[in-house]
């Protein structure tokens, strides 16, 4: 029988990374009533930066392999004091990338820290190195196959195409990674929609909607950044501001002077707020709840508020939101999605909009009432940077933009208003979505 330390590293890493995803569980379903809240939000953040790491470690091995090992072969390159300074700049490459988890512990402040968006940009380089790296390799297999073992090649051109491969990966990695800090870097595009809303009053016809989401306030998103969304969205002028989750990935107490430009946030009809699955991560929801009420932003708590005509008393439509479904998933006490407690009194002879974080949280209200007639979404980021696109692509029912489901109903999905974490954008871009609604 193998034992542990007959292991190949890229084994061990994985057994590592299954123990942690182990007490992952274990933390969730038997410890998370018995640790007082402070214990479990570290623990919690802990667990996840560890368990992400143990799984990186394995891609790192590949990293360095490919982009160290491989040259060290050569005595000439092995000896050169190019190649010594390239494997330092790769193990400080490397280590950012593995550290950048940790930041979320010990570096939030109002304005990022030069060193988060150093590890993050890194973290985002090393998911399209790896990308890159794997479909270079496997392409390479490919034709390796197709040409048969037979085919004789030089022992010169064997090493050559070896070489070429991390070469091209890390080239096609820079260009890349500077297109997605650049892209990110912008001020969001302001994305103007029409969307017709069945019952809704006549005299609300052309109600401005503005949509924020996933702003992620933390290691990489601060102060200034959120200033300037607000600013837009003033411009903009809008009947009722949303925020439809992720607001945040740290603490209230941490980061509450970040957050102050959402207080000159102002809409006639009020402006609404939902979680998002980072902010039951933050262990901290009901202390965000009071912040943001301070700041005249209402939560909306598996509830819902009558959204009444300026020009007449006697029409409205029901705007409800739901908790995000993490907090079924983490079992945070008092919150989880309730949309039977989110549409009490929501009839179907009034519009309903619903607010709701995931899209897949809208797939499933649609399942339970499908008389709703509007979900503002958010959660998928538009997938935020290539190669991350794809997936998040089929994991989610509405991926992006305007889709309509049956006769009367639509959900829209927010590509986000920032980013998460890693401060770029490869084939999607940020938005602040005006949505006009439209009387039948």
């Amino acid at each position: 029988m193998i034992s542990f330390k007959q292991l190949p590293l890229e084994a061990k890493a994985a057994v590592a990374a299954g123990v942690v995803f182990f007490s992952m569980m274990l933390s969730r379903s038997y410890l998370a009533e018995q640790l007082e809240l402070r214990t479990r939000r570290w623990l919690l953040r802990l667990q996840m930066a560890l368990f992400a790491n143990t799984l990186m470690l394995i891609g790192s091995l590949h990293v360095w392999r490919s982009t160290v090992t491989t040259f060290s072969r050569s005595s000439a390159a092995g000896s050169s004091l190019c190649f010594m300074l390239w494997k330092i700049a790769v193990f400080v490459f490397l280590a950012l990338a593995h550290s950048s988890f940790f930041t979320l512990l010990f570096l939030v402040a109002e304005e990022p820290y030069f060193f988060s968006l150093a590890a993050y940009t890194c973290l985002g380089a090393y998911i399209i190195l790896i990308f890159f790296l794997f479909t270079l390799g496997s392409v390479e297999q490919a034709y390796k196959f197709l040409a048969g073992r037979g085919a004789k090649a030089g022992t010169g051109n064997k090493n050559s195409r070896t070489a070429m491969k991390p070469v091209v990966a890390v080239m096609l990695t820079v260009v890349l990674t500077v297109v997605g800090l650049l892209n990110a870097s912008q001020p969001p595009t302001v994305n103007s929609v029409e969307i017709p809303v069945h019952k809704l009053p006549s005299t609300m016809n052309n109600l401005k909607v503005v949509l924020l989401s996933d702003i992620h306030l933390g290691p990489t998103v601060g102060k200034t950044k959120l200033a300037m969304i607000v600013r837009m969205v003033k411009a903009l002028k809008p009947d009722i501001t949303v925020i439809v989750g992720d607001l945040t990935d740290s603490e209230a107490e941490i980061i509450r002077p970040a957050v102050e430009p959402l207080g000159e946030l102002s809409s006639p009809l009020g402006i609404y707020f939902v979680t998002g699955n980072h902010e039951y991560y933050t262990s901290d929801v009901s202390n965000w709840f009071e912040l943001l009420k301070s700041f005249n932003i209402q939560p909306l708590h598996n509830e819902n508020v009558k959204i009444v005509s300026p020009k007449s008393t006697d029409d409205w439509f029901c705007l409800a939101g739901v908790d995000d479904i993490e907090a079924d998933v983490l079992r945070y006490s008092g919150h989880g999605m309730d949309l039977k407690k989110a549409l009490r009194d929501c009839s179907s002879e009034h519009a309903i909009v619903l607010l709701a974080h995931q899209p897949i949280a809208a797939k499933w209200a649609l399942q339970e009432r499908p008389d709703i007639n509007l979900i503002l979404s958010g959660h998928t980021h538009g997938g935020q940077m290539f190669p991350l696109n794809a997936g998040a692509y089929f994991l989610n029912p509405f991926f992006v933009g305007l889709y309509k489901v049956g006769q009367n109903t639509f959900v829209y999905v927010s590509p986000g208003t920032v980013y998460f974490g890693i401060p770029m954008r490869l084939g999607s871009r940020a938005e602040i979505t005006e949505i006009i609604l439209r009387s039948p």
